[in-house]
């Protein structure tokens, strides 16, 4: 069954597709979005074997390029966006060519940005294939690269034309990506959705597990949050810094362990969210219960929850370090998303440096 949610953005809404077996049928959906006959595919190696041949093929008579970057987090460096760039360039794309973004959240950030810069933007179409990317990444218009200074510094907003996410492509998941996913769905229930949270405590082993129900049921509803934040507050002036909960402390992570496979970016932020109910509860906005089940719960399908369960050597002061450089902060001020109760989240500007490193301390021993 075929699911449609939609963006509002006045002029600029689009629609988010949900359901099985999207792929093969993908021309019904992006052949309305496309100003030409000429589409570029940007995928990665793994998603391209799988799944280029059957997008390009379901395109029918549009002329497809198949463009494929390295998978993983590294390709969301200035070397890999600049080499992209000009592989686009020499594919002589003109501005009515489609950027068709096939893959999870690290080619949906990088084609992106490619399409908001090349030839001062171009249109382009999220086709996440992953979890993580279907549920978040690929809503709302953010793009973005890493910098050495942190992650996802130097981006854009920029909407695609259409998301269509195929939940078949899900099946294909190792069950470590579907954790990854799994960490910002039940962020959503946290934030703003106290029921889905409960569903989420409920459910939430069928999702990873991969079952077609829990998870069409996960997608549908992360992205009609996720839309409804946006649809408010597209640019992250107020609400949808929200959306950020827990990806501070996340982030901080993920930059300690050099985005590799020590932590990926859901577990990063899975351990995130359990850092700040901390903070929250040591600012006496919640008790110290809802950091406990959370941990308790994120544990039980298999993801971290707090630094000691990921084989790294932590330092509290390198970690420390990155808050500075994060987009939520303000003239040197700390900025952290905190819960006053489950399913309700706000954002709280000048945290005091001392308390969130003590936070940090209380994970990280030895320091």
């Amino acid at each position: 069954m075929t699911h449609t949610l939609t963006m509002a953005l006045g002029a600029r809404s689009y629609d988010i597709v949900v359901g099985p077996g999207l792929l093969a049928r993908a021309a019904e959906w992006v052949k309305p979005q496309l100003l030409g006959k000429r589409a570029i595919i940007v995928t990665d190696a793994t998603v391209g074997a799988l799944y280029a041949g059957t997008l390009a093929e379901a395109l029918g008579d549009v002329q497809v390029t198949t463009i494929t970057v390295p998978p993983g987090e590294g390709s969301k460096s200035f070397q890999s966006f600049e080499l992209l760039l000009e592989q686009l360039l020499a594919a002589q794309p003109d501005r009515k060519t489609t950027i068709l973004a096939l893959g999870g959240g690290v080619v949906g950030d990088l084609a992106g940005f490619a399409a908001s810069v090349l030839l001062r933007g171009i249109p382009f179409i999220q086709i996440p294939t992953t979890l993580l990317a279907q549920v978040d990444s690929s809503v709302g218009g953010k793009t973005a690269i890493n910098a050495r200074a942190g992650k996802n510094l130097v981006g854009s907003f920029y909407q695609p034309k259409l998301v269509l996410a195929d939940t078949d492509t899900l099946n294909s998941l190792s069950v470590r990506e579907r954790r990854c996913g799994y960490a910002e769905i039940i962020k959503y229930g946290l934030i703003m959705d106290a029921p889905f949270y409960q569903w989420c405590l409920k459910h939430g082993a069928e999702v990873v597990a991969g079952e077609q129900a829990a998870v069409t049921e996960a997608v549908l509803q992360s992205c009609r949050m996720k839309a409804e934040v946006v649809g408010a507050d597209e640019l992250e002036s107020a609400g949808r810094a929200l959306l950020n909960y827990g990806h501070t402390f996340g982030h901080a992570l993920e930059a300690e362990t050099g985005y590799g496979a020590t932590l990926m970016h859901g577990e990063g932020v899975a351990i995130g969210m359990v850092m700040a109910c901390r903070l929250s509860a040591r600012m006496g906005l919640i008790s110290d219960a809802v950091e406990q089940e959370l941990a308790a719960h994120l544990r039980a399908v298999g993801l971290p929850a707090e630094p000691g369960d990921v084989a790294h050597t932590w330092d509290v002061d390198g970690i420390v370090r990155h808050f500075a450089a994060d987009k939520k902060a303000e003239h040197g001020a700390l900025t952290f998303i905190v819960l006053d109760a489950v399913g309700n989240a706000r954002v709280v500007k000048d945290v005091s440096p001392a308390l969130a490193r003590d936070v940090v301390a209380s994970y990280v021993k030895g320091n």
